[in-house]
C-alpha cells in the first residue's frame, strides 16, 4: 500500500504514541516505532519527513491537536500537551459500558490491589455499586511491599524499562540492576517480578517484592520486548526459581492413602500422573509398600520443588530418582537434627 493510502493508518500510531506519558520520543524514535508498527501489519514503511508531515497534519484544523515539545536528556522530544488527549477519544456506547461493568465488577473483587485508586473512580463514573463478595482469593495481606504491584503492573503494561534496587537475605547492603519487566507471577502467596537484566535479554531472573527497596522508571531508555515464552518455561518447574542446566526428571513418588485424595485433586505438577496395573503391583513388590499409591510427576530440581515434597511428612516418599530422594532427606535430617538440639 503506498505511503500516502495508509495515512490513517499512520495517525493512529502516531495517535498512541504521543499520548504516551511513559518515555520520551523524539523525532526519530516516533518514526521508527511507527515503522514498527507499519512492517508488523504488513504496511510499507516511511521516512521521517512523513512523520513530520503528519504531526503538523494534526496540529493543524480540523484536528487542532496541541502539541509540545521540549528537550529531556539531551533529547528534543514531542508528545500531546494534554495528558489523557487523543484524536479518537469518543463515548463508550451503552453494550460497551455494560460490558465494562461487569468486568470491573469482577476485577475490583481482586484483593492486593488496593493503590488502584483509578478503579474506584471508574467504577463510580460508571455507576458501579459496591457488590457482595462471590469469590474470595488468598491474599497475604501482611506481605511486605505488596504496594509495589499497581506501580510494576503500570510499568510492564507501559513497557518502560526501570531500575530496581534490592536487597539479598543472605547479604548486607542492597544491589541496583536495570531491567525490562515482563510479568508478575504469584507463588505461595508471595509475589514475584519476571524481568531480564539490560545486558542480558535472555537471563530471565525473578525478584521476589519484598525484597525491593525501590523500582524507578527510565523512559529515556528503549524498551525489549520479551522473546522466550514465559508460560513454557514455568512447564518444567514447581515455583519460580529455573536452574539453568539441570534436566527435567522422571520422579517416582508414593502417597499414603491419607495424603493421596489431597494430591490427586491438587496435583503437585501439571505432568502428574498415577501408576495402575501390573506396574503398580511390581512396585508394591520392589518397595514392599502394600497399601498408598504410586504416581509420577517430570520437572526440574529446585527448591521450591524440594520443600513440596517435604510438606507432606510421611504422607509422601520419594522413590527415585537418587538426587531428589538425597535432596529430600537431608532437608528432613536438618528438620530433626534441629529439633533434636531444641529437646536436649
Amino acid at each position: 500500500m503506498p505511503a500516502n493510502k495508509n495515512a490513517f493508518i499512520r495517525y493512529k500510531y502516531l495517535d498512541e504514541l504521543l499520548s504516551d506519558r511513559h518515555h520520551y520520543y523524539d523525532i526519530h524514535d516516533l518514526t521508527e516505532r511507527c515503522n514498527e508498527k507499519l512492517i508488523s501489519n504488513a504496511y510499507e514503511e516511511v521516512g521521517q519527513r512523513t512523520i513530520e508531515k503528519d504531526i503538523h497534519f494534526l496540529e493543524d484544523a480540523p484536528i487542532c491537536a496541541e502539541i509540545e515539545r521540549f528537550r529531556k536528556n539531551g533529547k528534543s522530544c514531542i508528545r500531546y500537551a494534554k495528558k489523557g488527549f487523543s484524536i479518537f477519544s469518543q463515548e463508550l456506547s451503552q453494550e460497551e459500558r455494560l460490558l465494562l461493568r461487569e468486568v470491573l465488577a469482577t476485577l475490583g473483587q481482586f484483593e492486593g490491589l488496593d493503590h488502584f485508586t483509578w478503579l474506584d473512580n471508574f467504577k463510580i463514573g460508571l455507576g458501579i455499586d459496591d457488590e457482595k463478595k462471590i469469590i474470595s482469593f488468598s491474599n497475604n495481606h501482611y506481605l511486605k511491599n505488596s504496594s509495589f504491584l499497581g506501580q510494576l503492573f503500570d510499568m510492564i503494561s507501559n513497557e518502560q524499562v526501570i531500575e530496581l534496587e534490592y536487597y539479598k537475605f543472605a547479604e548486607e547492603g542492597t544491589h541496583k540492576v536495570i531491567v525490562y519487566p515482563y510479568q508478575l507471577k504469584q507463588y505461595n502467596d508471595r509475589w514475584y517480578l519476571l524481568c531480564a537484566p539490560e545486558d542480558n535479554t535472555e537471563l530471565i531472573l525473578n525478584f521476589a517484592l519484598d525484597r525491593l527497596v525501590s523500582a524507578t522508571p527510565l523512559p529515556e531508555r528503549k524498551y525489549i520486548s520479551c522473546k522466550i515464552d514465559l508460560e513454557e518455561r514455568f512447564e518444567d518447574i514447581v515455583g519460580v526459581t529455573l536452574n539453568v542446566g539441570k534436566p527435567v526428571q522422571k520422579i517416582l513418588l508414593w502417597a499414603s492413602d491419607h495424603e493421596w485424595p489431597y494430591i490427586d485433586t491438587k496435583p503437585l505438577h501439571p505432568s502428574q500422573i498415577s501408576i495402575r496395573g501390573d506396574q503398580e503391583n511390581d512396585l508394591r513388590s520392589e518397595y514392599n509398600l502394600s497399601s498408598g499409591h504410586f504416581f509420577t510427576i517430570e520437572c526440574i530440581e529446585n527448591f521450591e520443588l524440594i520443600r513440596l515434597l517435604c510438606s507432606f511428612g510421611s504422607g509422601l516418599l520419594v522413590l527415585s530418582p537418587h538426587n531428589i530422594k538425597d535432596a529430600v532427606t537431608r532437608r528432613l535430617n536438618e528438620m530433626q537434627d534441629a529439633y533434636g538440639k531444641l529437646n536436649r
